[in-house]
């Protein structure tokens, strides 16, 4: 059996949230049994010049579902950066899981040719869409769901590898 396209991205963009979401409520419980206030972390951050755990997660969340919109030739839906809480930050996981539920299979499977376009700080990249998925969308989107798991971490939240990886 070969993997696909699809096979590749959606499930695999949709696990990775499923398992941000697993993080947050373990940090949620653990917070609130410990008088921490959530809101705390929602602006905490390794390093002072990285993204705070708001910001890994907006970028998460544009990760993949620009990744598969960009694969499957459609645009994605826009979600303005404006989390502030903990609470929308787990709408705005739920949201993206929401639009890549809607994507076809057909969409994206037999197009790995496709080309797909990205603007950098350089100018512009094309690659094809498996290139981009590949070499891309993937690991963008791992940096940030690691980055965000490491913030919690960081913060004392008792989250752990097997925490992010999920039950298998």
């Amino acid at each position: 059996m070969s993997l696909s396209m699809y096979d590749l991205s959606v499930p695999v963009f949709t696990r990775g949230l499923g398992q941000l979401t697993h993080l947050f409520d373990k940090s949620l419980a653990h917070a609130k049994a410990n008088g921490i206030d959530p809101a705390a972390l929602v602006d905490a951050r390794l390093a002072p010049d990285m993204l705070t755990l708001a910001g890994q997660i907006q970028r998460a969340s544009d990760a993949s579902k620009l990744g598969v919109a960009r694969i499957a030739g459609i645009t994605a839906p826009s979600f303005p950066d404006e989390e502030k809480t903990w609470d929308d930050l787990l709408a705005r996981i739920a949201k993206t899981q929401d639009f890549l539920a809607t994507v076809d299979r057909s969409l994206i499977d037999g197009h790995e040719d496709r080309p797909v376009t990205i603007k950098t700080r350089e100018g512009e990249a094309t690659f094809t869409a498996q290139r981009y998925l590949l070499q891309f969308a993937l690991p963008n989107f791992f940096f940030h769901v690691t980055t965000a798991y490491g913030v919690l971490r960081h913060s004392g939240m008792p989250v752990g590898k097997l925490d992010y990886l999920g039950k298998f």
